[in-house]
């Protein structure tokens, strides 16, 4: 079982269906609710979706730290990824192009 946390893409639902059709249940969550969800269920696996938001601003969605303590491979997509690297202390850059679609990166 995988939990999808939702944090606003317009590809969330996408993904939960490309998830499905590789023989994988999945469950569409929302990141206020996770630790609740995890503990009901354990998941083999978590991805955290895009979204508009950025890590550089004070009101963005954020993940209870815990969620990196539980050994549960996570795969972030978009803010998913930069949330991870942002609240494990890695560094996220603000580019002077907003980016969609394939890129490079370092």
């Amino acid at each position: 079982m995988i939990y999808i946390v939702d944090f606003g893409s317009q590809v969330t639902q996408l993904i939960a269906r490309r998830v499905r059709e590789a023989g994988v249940y999945c469950e569409i969550v929302s990141n206020r609710n996770l630790i609740s969800k995890i503990k009901v269920n354990l998941p083999s696996g978590i991805i955290f979706s895009g979204g508009p938001a950025s890590v550089h601003k004070s009101r963005t969605p954020k993940i209870d730290q815990k969620i990196f303590e539980l050994k549960i491979p996570i795969l972030g997509i978009c803010y998913g990824m930069q949330l991870i690297v942002h609240q494990l202390g890695g560094k996220v850059e603000i580019s002077n192009q907003r980016e969609f679609g394939k890129t490079l990166i370092d």
